[in-house]
C-alpha cells in the first residue's frame, strides 16, 4: 500500500488548499461548500459538472478556479454548431513536409472549461468521453496524451430550458461530481455589488498554486488509507441505487471508484491521513445523483434522484468502529503514524 509522511504531506496539501480556497472565494461570495467540492474533485483527479440557471456564477466559478492555479486554460464554448475536431484538434496536410501534421484542440490543456456543455450536439459531446477517461486522445490511429495535471470543469443550464440537449449516460458517469451553485443570500449578493460592481475581480487575479504543486498534491490524496468498512459501505451505498425501485438505471462501478477518491481528497482536506464514513456520506449525493435516471413513475410522483440518494444513505447501516480502540483513525483501520 502506497503511504507518504502524515505531517510534511499533510501540512503542504492545507497551505496550498487554503491559497487557493481563499482565491477563490474572493470571487464568489457565500459558497465554501461549493468551492470545497470544487477543491475536491481537483484533488480526486476527476472532473466537475456546474449546474443551475443562468447568471449565478457557473462559468465564474470555473474560470476563478482555473486562474487560481498556475497551469495552461483552455475555454469551449458549446454551441449547436462546433464539431468533435474543435475540441480533440485535426490533421493537416502540410505541403511543404508532404505530410500530415496534428493542430492539436482545445482539449490540450490542464484545465479545460466547457461553457454550457449541454449545448452542443450528443456527437460533439461525445469527443470528450476518451479524454475525461483515459486522459488522451487518438486522432487518425496516433494517440496523444494529455497533461498532468488535467481537469474538465464544466457548466450546464436545467435541460428544462430552451436550445439544450440531455447529457448522454455515459458522459454524465465521467464527471466525478455534480455541483449546484444556487442563488446567493442577500448578504452575499450585496457584497457581489461592491466587489463586481466597477470591474470584474478576475482582472487582477493571480494565480496562488503552481501545476506542479497540484501534481504533488494529487500523489499525496492518493496515499490516504481507507479501511476495508469504509470501503465496503461505498460499495453498499452503490449498489442499492441499482435494486432500487424509483431507478430504472443505477450508479457503475466508475461511480463507486469515484465516490471512495473523493472520500480520500475529503479526508486529506481535512487533515486526516485516512477515510472515514462520515467523508463517503457527505459526498454520496453529488457523487451519485448525476448518474441516476429515476424511473416514469417516479418523476410523476416528483421523486428526485438526489432524494432516493438520502434514502439509501439512511437505509444503509454505517460501519461501526471497532471495540477497544480509541481514535477514529484506529477504528477504521488508520496504518501506524511514521515517527
Amino acid at each position: 500500500m502506497t503511504t507518504y509522511d502524515d505531517r510534511a504531506s499533510l501540512t503542504d496539501l492545507t497551505a496550498v488548499v487554503e491559497r487557493v480556497r481563499s482565491s477563490v472565494e474572493g470571487v464568489i461570495e457565500g459558497k465554501p461548500e461549493v468551492v470545497r467540492l470544487s477543491l475536491t474533485v481537483l484533488l480526486a483527479e476527476g472532473h466537475l459538472l456546474i449546474e443551475d440557471v443562468p447568471g449565478v456564477g457557473k462559468t465564474m466559478l470555473a474560470k476563478t478556479l482555473a486562474r487560481s492555479i498556475d497551469c495552461s486554460v483552455r475555454r469551449i464554448q458549446f454551441t449547436p454548431d462546433l464539431l468533435p475536431s474543435d475540441i480533440t484538434g485535426v490533421s493537416i496536410w502540410d505541403q511543404q513536409r508532404r505530410d500530415f501534421e496534428f493542430k492539436p484542440g482545445a482539449i490540450f490543456a490542464q484545465v479545460v472549461i466547457g461553457d454550457e456543455i449541454n449545448r452542443a450536439s450528443p456527437k460533439t459531446q461525445s469527443a470528450l468521453l476518451e479524454s475525461m477517461e483515459e486522459r488522451q486522445v487518438t486522432i487518425d490511429g496516433k494517440t496523444y496524451e494529455l497533461p498532468s495535471p488535467f481537469m474538465v470543469v464544466a457548466t450546464q443550464n436545467p435541460v428544462e430550458m430552451e436550445g439544450t440537449y440531455p447529457l448522454p449516460e455515459a458522459q454524465r458517469d465521467r464527471f466525478m461530481a455534480r455541483v449546484s451553485v444556487g442563488y446567493p443570500s442577500a448578504e452575499a449578493e450585496l457584497q457581489m455589488l461592491d466587489v463586481h460592481g466597477g470591474v470584474s475581480p478576475l482582472e487582477d487575479l493571480q494565480p496562488v498554486a503552481h501545476a506542479h504543486e497540484i501534481v504533488k498534491l494529487i500523489e499525496a490524496v492518493r496515499g490516504v488509507h481507507v479501511a476495508e468498512p469504509v470501503r465496503r459501505y461505498a460499495v453498499e451505498l452503490v449498489s442499492a441505487t441499482r435494486t432500487h425501485p424509483d431507478l430504472r438505471l443505477g450508479a457503475s462501478p466508475r461511480a463507486t471508484l469515484h465516490l471512495l477518491r473523493a472520500a480520500k481528497a475529503s479526508a486529506a482536506l481535512g487533515g486526516r491521513e485516512y477515510a472515514l464514513p462520515d467523508d463517503v456520506q457527505a459526498l454520496a449525493v453529488a457523487v451519485l445523483a448525476h448518474r441516476l435516471l429515476p424511473t416514469a413513475q417516479a418523476q410523476l410522483n416528483r421523486r428526485t434522484a438526489e432524494q432516493v440518494v438520502q434514502e439509501i444513505l439512511q437505509r444503509t447501516p454505517v460501519p461501526a468502529q471497532q471495540p477497544g480502540l480509541g481514535r477514529a483513525g484506529q477504528a477504521y483501520g488508520q496504518p501506524p503514524r511514521r515517527l
